[in-house]
Parts: structure tokens; sequence; C-alpha cells
């Protein structure tokens, strides 16, 4: 498994009898999902937010407001799909992240 953190851009629809990720861009490839495999949502690690920290004592309240789109209850859902590369149809398992707060697309994991 290689992990990434990279935006890509995403084209939603009809995969089988699921809505989700159909296509993917990604380091300009494009790739076309075959199947999705699963989904779930994760809850950011609030713990580690500027505000527990300010609340705990370990920032300041200026580090609050300089920090203003750390969402305390920031969510993603991650799509684990099987996609294809479309000029070399090589196919493989990735994790595609989408944030709830802002709607933007990550590539965050390659299963090998």
């Amino acid at each position: 498994m290689r992990r990434y953190d990279e935006a890509i851009e995403v084209r939603q629809g009809l995969v089988g009898d699921d809505e989700g990720p159909a296509q993917f861009l990604w380091r300009r490839r494009l790739w076309k999902v075959i199947e999705l495999q699963t989904r779930w949502v994760e809850t950011a690690d609030w713990w580690n937010s500027t505000q527990v920290r300010a609340a705990r004592g370990d920032g300041t309240i200026a580090d609050v407001t300089a920090d203003g789109d750390d969402d305390l209850l920031g969510e993603q859902e991650i799509w684990r799909v099987v996609a294809a590369d479309g000029r070399l149809g090589t196919s493989g398992v990735y994790e595609l992240a989408r944030s709830w707060g802002s709607g933007a697309w990550r590539l965050r994991t390659v299963v090998d």
C-alpha cells in the first residue's frame, strides 16, 4: 500500500447501481472507475485541533484565530474503488477522499 495526499478532480456518476466517483484525473491521467468496493466516513482528529490544544493550554487564542479553517468536526467520505487507466488499461485499487466541508477530493491511497 502506498500513501498519497494529492488533490484530484472527480467526475461523479453511476458505477453499477451506485452513485459515486465515476472517473478521476490524477497526475494528468484519466482513471475510469470500474467498481465501487466500499465507502465509509471518517471524522477529523479533533483531539489535535488548535481549539482543543488551546483549551488544554498547549496553544494560544491567536493560534485558533489564525487557523480559521481548522474544522473541529471535519469529516471526509472515503471511497475504495477499482479503477483502470484509460490508455494502458492497467487497473488497481484506490482510496479517494472527499471533504464534506470543502467538497474537495484527494487521492489518499493506492493499494498494491
